[in-house]
C-alpha cells in the first residue's frame, strides 16, 4: 500500500488509514473477536495507519486497539489518538454511554484543553493502549474551546514533538474553518477533516485545503462516506448524511454520481476513497471499519482503478465543483514511501475563516 508524508515530520501514513471508533463499539455492539479480526485484516490488507480516541468507547477502542497490535513490530505501523477529553468517574451512571458508543457509563467525559489536561489524557491513552508512545496526536473538536486549544493545548503538543515524545501534532474536526486556523496560527502539522472534502461537500476548497498548500503542512480526510450515503454503490433512501437520514435530493445526487462512476467502469464507494487523494495536501484518507469483510472491501475499493476521466466527467456534469479533483497543472508523483512531489498549485486565498 502507498504512504505519504506529513511534511516536515518523521510520520508516514499508508493512503488507507483504519479508523477505530467503531471497534469502541459506536452506535452498536461489536465483540472483542470481530474486533481484532478487523485490526488483523487491515494489517493483512496492508494498512499501517491506525487512528483512535479516548472518547471512543470511553476508552474501548484504545484498550481493543491496543491489544490487537500488542505482538506487532513497533516501528512497523503508525498510531495517533486524540486528547481534549478526559475520562473521569461518572458520579451519576444510568447504565449505556449517553454519546453514541454502546459501552457502561462508569466513566464520563469531561473537557480539558490545559497544559495538565493534554498530559494527564496521553498518560492515560499509553496506559489503556500498552504502548510505548504515540506517533501522532489530535486535539479532538475543540470547537467550542479555541482559545485555551490553540494558546495552551497545542503549544504542550509541541512541546513533545520538539522533545521527540510525539512524531507529529495536530487537530481533528467536523468543520473546516478553525482546521484552517490551526494550520495557519499554531504549531499543527497535519489535521484531520472529517466530511468535508468528498463527493457531496467539497467546502474544505475554501479554507482548509489552500491552507495546507500554503502551509506545507498536511490533511487527512476522514468521514468520506458522508456516514452512509457514498457507501454503496447504488444509493437508496433511507441512508444517512452527516449521520441524520439523508434528504431527497442528497440521495438524488448521490445516485446521479453513481451513474457516472459505473459509466466509467468504476462504483461510488471507490470514487469516493479515491477522490480526496486528488488533493496534493491529503496523506490519507481514514475509514472507520467494525468487521474484516468491511475491511477487505474498503482495501478492494481502495486498490479499484478510478480512471482521471471521471473526475472531468463529474465537473462537466456540475456535480462536483468546478475546482475539485483538478489535475493542477502540476505532475504528482507516488512512489511506495513518497509524498506528492513539490511543487504544489497555487491555491486560491482562503474565504469564510472566523
Amino acid at each position: 500500500m502507498r504512504r505519504r508524508t506529513i511534511p516536515h515530520t518523521p510520520v508516514e501514513l499508508t493512503e488507507l488509514g483504519f479508523g477505530a471508533s467503531v471497534i469502541g463499539n459506536l452506535y452498536r455492539e461489536t465483540s472483542a473477536e470481530d474486533a481484532a479480526a478487523a485490526v488483523t485484516a487491515a494489517w493483512d490488507a496492508g494498512i499501517r495507519y491506525f487512528d483512535t480516541a479516548p472518547h471512543y468507547g470511553l476508552g474501548l477502542s484504545e484498550r481493543r486497539l491496543g491489544e490487537a497490535l500488542a505482538d506487532r513490530p513497533r516501528d512497523a505501523y503508525v498510531v495517533s489518538s486524540k486528547a481534549g477529553r478526559l475520562l473521569v468517574p461518572n458520579e451519576s451512571p444510568r447504565g449505556r454511554d449517553t454519546e453514541g458508543f454502546a459501552v457502561p457509563d462508569e466513566l464520563r467525559r469531561q473537557w480539558d484543553f490545559s497544559r495538565d489536561g493534554i498530559l494527564r489524557s496521553l498518560e492515560d491513552t499509553l496506559r489503556r493502549t500498552g504502548l510505548d508512545r504515540l506517533d501522532l496526536v489530535y486535539l479532538h473538536d475543540p470547537d467550542l474551546h479555541w482559545e485555551q486549544a490553540a494558546g495552551e493545548a497545542m503549544p504542550t503538543l509541541a512541546d513533545l514533538r520538539d522533545q521527540g515524545v510525539v512524531g507529529a501534532i495536530g487537530a481533528g474536526m467536523n468543520q473546516s474553518a478553525m482546521l484552517t486556523r490551526f494550520l495557519r496560527e499554531t504549531a499543527a502539522d497535519v489535521v484531520m477533516l472529517a466530511g468535508r472534502y468528498t463527493l457531496l461537500d467539497q467546502s474544505a476548497l475554501d479554507d482548509v485545503l489552500p491552507a495546507a498548500v500554503e502551509s506545507g503542512k498536511a490533511v487527512v480526510a476522514a468521514g468520506v462516506f458522508n456516514s452512509g450515503l457514498l457507501a454503496r454503490d447504488r444509493p437508496v433512501p433511507g441512508l444517512t448524511y452527516d449521520y441524520a437520514e439523508a434528504p431527497a435530493a442528497l440521495v438524488d445526487r448521490a445516485r446521479r454520481l453513481a451513474e457516472v462512476c459505473e459509466a466509467h467502469g468504476t462504483t461510488l464507494p471507490a470514487a469516493a476513497i479515491a477522490f480526496p487523494l486528488t488533493y496534493p495536501a491529503v496523506v490519507n484518507v481514514t475509514l472507520g471499519m467494525r468487521s474484516a469483510d468491511q475491511v477487505r472491501r474498503n482495501a478492494e475499493l481502495y486498490r479499484t482503478p478510478v480512471p482521471d476521466g471521471l473526475w472531468a466527467d463529474l465537473r462537466s456534469e456540475g456535480l462536483i465543483r468546478a475546482d475539485a479533483a483538478d489535475t493542477w497543472d502540476v505532475p504528482v508523483t507516488l512512489r511506495p514511501n513518497d509524498h506528492p512531489a513539490q511543487p504544489v498549485p497555487p491555491a486560491a486565498a482562503p474565504r469564510g475563516v472566523h
